[in-house]
């Protein structure tokens, strides 16, 4: 039942099931994201986003500062758009991650993320998007656009509240937030909840 559930989020989003870890929502799949990858690369402390993210990010940002990262607020115009050619600028050898939300909660703006994936690849960066406002309102093809991780909470597409999944591609290392049993690829400790799942 939960394996069906992942083939079909993957199949919605043109992932890989193994690629789908399902979490409590969005708000720990981002702290996931950023946390996990932080702590699991000690060679690269800098951490880019902008000023518009959800609190989930922006909060989280200021605990992992408190840990020793380096966050820095790529510009956006006054549409809220990313500054493409200044985050050009920023991202330097010393970049973890560039965090951005796709649809932005509280303003609405639509970032160009196939831009921002293209330049984050052509960096050598990993690119986080916060994409819960948008399925059901914008496509998303994470092999197309670039996106090494993505999060996404059920209760934005008519699932159930308490559910959520983080968008992990291939290859990429993160550190576990929560320890015991085997649970979710023995990434995510917890007797899941198969309800929400699949719901």
């Amino acid at each position: 039942t939960i394996n069906a559930a992942r083939r079909t989020i993957a199949d919605v989003i043109n992932a890989d099931p193994s690629e789908i870890r399902f979490t409590s929502g969005g708000t720990e799949s981002t702290n996931w994201a950023l946390k996990g990858l932080f702590y699991s690369n000690p060679a690269k402390r800098i951490i880019l986003t902008t000023g518009t993210e959800h609190h989930a990010t922006l909060h989280t940002c200021d605990f992992l500062e408190s840990q020793g990262a380096a966050i820095k607020t790529i510009p956006v115009g006054r549409d809220g758009l990313v500054d493409i050619p200044a985050l050009d600028k920023m991202i330097t050898d010393d970049v973890l991650v560039v965090s951005v939300i796709l649809a932005n909660n509280e303003i609405g703006t639509i970032q160009d993320i196939e831009s921002i994936g293209r330049l984050s690849k052509a960096k050598g960066v990993l690119l986080h998007v916060d994409a819960v406002q948008a399925p059901g309102n914008i496509a998303i093809d994470v092999s197309e656009s670039g996106i090494d991780l993505m999060t996404l909470s059920a209760h934005k597409f008519n699932g159930p509240k308490g559910i959520g999944l983080l968008y992990v591609r291939k290859g990429i290392t993160l550190t576990p937030l929560i320890h015991g049993g085997a649970q979710e690829s023995r990434m995510r400790a917890g007797t899941e909840n198969v309800a929400g799942i699949v719901g």
